[in-house]
């Protein structure tokens, strides 16, 4: 078996052991599956559950998930899933584009790190933010220094983006409370 062998069976394998953990004692913060169960390399996608007690609460984030494929070099779990946010999101560690700014998605990923760990360090960075290795100097700053102004844009978002309809009536009676400003250009 060649070394590309190798590192396909090694991802496979690590795969199919953490969807068989996962299945049998789902997380209740996140879920996480294969799109194409025939093909597990191919894309995944991940739900994850805004944190109770944030502005993110009662949000459904929807995330993609592709396992970085070199075709000379080692595959996931030697290296980390490319991980991003399908739901718009105001957070300062998530750009416009979804990409995550979170240490163990790029230097500080080691092989020992589960995709259930990863979504658990994502959910865990939605209730804490880091403002000081940000993607979104204007979430950061609000964060930093406004903090009411910043849960409020970030539970406006959440409703607008991450909640159904019923959903996002429930959680309009809270934002009624906040003082209205227009950041439609956000």
């Amino acid at each position: 078996m060649d070394r590309r062998e190798q590192y396909l069976k090694t991802c496979l394998g690590r795969l199919n052991k953490e969807l068989r953990e996962y299945y049998k004692s789902p997380e209740a913060l996140f879920s996480f599956a294969p799109v194409n169960e025939s093909n597990l390399l191919e894309h995944w996608a991940a739900i994850i559950h805004g944190p109770v007690h944030t502005p993110y609460e009662n949000g459904v984030f929807e995330l993609d998930i592709s396992f970085r494929e070199d075709h000379n070099g080692p595959l996931y779990p030697f290296v980390p899933p490319k991980i991003q946010f399908k739901t718009k999101i105001f957070h300062p560690n998530i750009s416009s584009k979804g990409e995550i700014c979170l240490d163990i998605l790029y230097e500080q990923h080691y092989t020992a790190i589960t995709l259930g760990k990863i979504l658990l360090s994502i959910v865990s960075l939605l209730s804490d933010p880091n403002t000081d290795d940000f993607l979104e100097p204007e979430a950061a700053y609000l964060y930093k220094e406004n903090r009411e102004e910043y849960d409020r844009i970030a539970r406006e978002w959440t409703q607008k983006y991450a909640m159904t309809a019923d959903d996002a009536a429930e959680g309009q009676e809270n934002i009624n409370e906040v003082s209205p400003l227009n950041y439609s250009q956000i």
